[in-house]
């Protein structure tokens, strides 16, 4: 188990790259292409980061949108900001499809890499809901043309003209890219639970599971309640989905006579909703999040591969 300070030099701080303008003379208009860049970096963040669900994934793409802003003529360039956007729009596409490939040889199931949004709070849309783990884990089903038309309708409120452009196509097109798009994700969602009552929720649902409670454990959860544990390949974790209230019931009241020992929680805002940060003998090594309906907890996820957590762990040690 690697030590806190080993996972903060294994991953990117979520912050304007430095190493790309540290010359001794600067080009002509760099600082001011750096400012422009800077203003509009969170919008840039967020479009990658809700379309490849990898902190390190989006810092990458960031990098990339940066170098071509650099090389870029942008004295003909009248709209930076929807250059940008459609910069990293479309590199988010090609990114996903290659991502995608790399995913179907994932060990067990594969989760959104947190990040913690108090930390963060530019990364939040006005939506809110959108950058939540279930949210993340549905637009998976999404081709990455649907899935970039909807990111941007949805939780930037792009008008429908401006899609169109970014995505090269035309407004008639992207209406249907998003129709379809919702109508792969609507049935599955539920509406805004208050972030209290997810907190109350993940509070109870940890107790009973460290105490072993199972008659607590299945009163929390719901009747097709699903748990996705992530470890990557590289911690103890359920290789496949564990689905309905008694089977997931079980199984948290199996882990509870051991997983739990020494282990210390903090409480840390990811993606948008309560999780916890799980640390043994100081070592952070999982977060835990639940999503929660009007009828209980429906999904719990366990993020116990510590190579994904770093942007949480970061975040706490600051």
């Amino acid at each position: 188990m690697r030590t806190h300070e080993q996972l903060k030099t294994t991953r990117p701080e979520i912050r304007m790259p430095q190493h790309a303008w540290r010359t001794t003379a600067r080009p002509p208009g760099l600082d001011e292409a750096l400012a422009v860049f800077a203003e509009h970096r969170p919008r840039i963040f967020g479009i990658a980061y809700r379309m490849l669900g990898s902190v390190v994934d989006a810092e990458d793409l960031v990098q990339e949108v940066w170098i071509r802003w650099q090389r870029t003529d942008r004295a003909a360039v009248r709209e930076p900001a929807a250059f940008l956007a459609t910069a990293a729009t479309r590199l988010a596409i090609n990114a996903l499809q290659s991502a995608r490939a790399r995913r179907e040889a994932y060990v067990g199931p594969w989760l959104p890499e947190p990040i913690d949004t108090d930390a963060n709070p530019e990364v939040l849309s006005e939506r809110g809901d959108d950058l939540g783990f279930a949210f993340l884990l549905l637009l998976e089903r999404l081709s990455p043309r649907e899935r970039a038309a909807y990111v941007l309708r949805v939780a930037f409120d792009y008008p429908y003209a401006r899609i169109a452009e970014i995505l090269d196509s035309n407004e008639t097109s992207v209406r249907k890219l998003v129709s379809r798009a919702s109508a792969h994700l609507e049935d599955e969602r539920h509406p805004p639970v208050p972030t209290g009552r997810q907190r109350l929720l993940l509070e109870a649902f940890l107790d009973a599971a460290r105490s072993g409670d199972l008659a607590k454990l299945e009163s929390l959860l719901t009747e097709d309640v699903v748990s996705l544990s992530d470890g990557g390949g590289h911690a103890q974790a359920a290789r496949f989905p564990l689905i309905g209230r008694e089977r997931v019931a079980k199984f948290v009241h199996a882990v509870s006579e051991w997983f739990w020992n020494d282990v210390d929680l903090t409480w840390v805002q990811a993606n948008g909703q309560p999780a916890v940060l799980l640390s043994a003998f100081g070592a952070p090594f999982a977060v835990i999040a639940v999503n929660v309906t009007s009828d209980g907890i429906d999904r719990v996820f366990w993020m116990v591969n510590a190579e994904k957590i770093g942007a949480v762990v970061d975040a706490v040690g600051e």
